[in-house]
């Protein structure tokens, strides 16, 4: 580059209002597709093997890398690094596409923080009704038992 030229950014993909990834941190790879399609199948590498570094990527915050490394399960690496295989279509930029939206799916649910669970204490009417239900029970079971004498 001469002087004075910027190295043209890269694309940024949209995940949420707070996240978005750089295209740049995607590794994208085509292999053939299995299954039927013809001879088309045999020759032409339609498949989409998209590869994200979750582990290493300034785009996460913190906690939801954590929540990815539960979500992601068996498409995450051990280094951390989401694996997603599309080859639903038969074209490489639908399933670059396919593959892309997978991703970024999953993100933002791993983006999404799980509500708190509060404990609540159970009602009184609950607990008279529980106790009454024992009651009952215990009644009955008595009066299964041998009568004394």
């Amino acid at each position: 580059m001469s002087g004075g030229e910027k190295p043209t950014p890269h694309p940024m993909i949209p995940v949420t209002d707070q996240i978005s990834l750089d295209e740049a941190e995607l590794d994208e790879s085509f292999l053939r597709a299995s299954g039927p399609g013809g001879q088309n199948v045999n020759k032409v590498a339609t498949a989409v093997q998209l590869r994200f570094d979750a582990a290493a990527s300034p785009s996460l915050p913190e906690p939801v890398k954590e929540r990815l490394r539960r979500l992601a399960g068996r498409r995450m690496t051990d280094a951390g690094v989401i694996v997603i295989t599309a080859n639903r279509f038969r074209t490489q930029e639908r399933n670059r596409a396919d593959a892309q939206e997978r991703l970024v799916t999953l993100i933002a649910q791993a983006a999404h923080a799980p509500k708190p669970r509060r404990p609540t204490r159970p009602t009184l009417a609950s607990k008279r009704r529980r106790l009454d239900t024992k009651r009952r029970r215990a009644e009955v079971k008595s009066l299964r038992s041998r009568p004394l004498d």
